[in-house]
């Protein structure tokens, strides 16, 4: 039973409309199903966008911020916890240990390096839970291909696309998730 997600996404204001139109349906799908989340601590960009929606249909939201990004005066702080840690990999373990699925909406470097880390260490079989790419728009699938061409060359296992599920949209994740 998935009982809180981790959600790994942008903290750009600038990001597509579209992606916060989903990332607030998300949130409020996840508050709606008793599913509570966990992810970054800020305020801004689609990380604030959900964090709000969860809160806004009365879900609750764990936040994990590096002290330096609570400094920068970008921390959520009408979260139901805020956890202030000291180094971004501190924040990064507790993100990855404290959800029972991971969701990665688009987002840019760090999202793509949190992605990276939960695939690489489900592949070494140090967790079993769902990872879930949210395709809105197609986000990922340059990604995707770019998995796909690893692996023909041999780089990765054939069977990498059992490490995670590809879903275009708010409602097939949640299914993924609520099953």
């Amino acid at each position: 039973m998935i009982s809180t997600v981790t959600a790994y996404c942008s903290s750009s204001n600038q990001a597509p409309g579209e992606y916060f139109t989903a990332a607030e349906a998300l949130g409020r799908a996840l508050a709606k199903n008793g599913i509570g989340l966990v992810f970054g601590g800020g305020r801004v960009g689609l990380m604030g966008c959900i964090a709000d929606a969860v809160l806004e249909n009365g879900g609750r939201v764990k936040g994990i911020i590096p002290r330096f990004l609570e400094e920068r005066e970008v921390a959520h702080y009408g979260l139901s916890e805020l956890h202030v840690v000291e180094t971004m990999h501190e924040r990064k373990m507790k993100l990855a240990e404290w959800g029972d699925a991971y969701l990665v909406l688009p987002g840019g470097f760090g999202t793509i390096d949190e992605l990276m880390e939960v695939i690489t260490w489900k592949h070494l079989g140090h967790h079993q839970k769902p990872i879930i790419l949210l395709n809105i728009n197609g986000f990922w699938e340059p990604l995707l291909n770019f998995f796909e061409r690893i692996a023909n060359e041999h780089m990765i296992p054939e069977e990498h696309g059992k490490q995670y599920s590809v879903c275009d949209t708010v409602e097939d994740a949640l299914k993924l998730l609520v099953h």
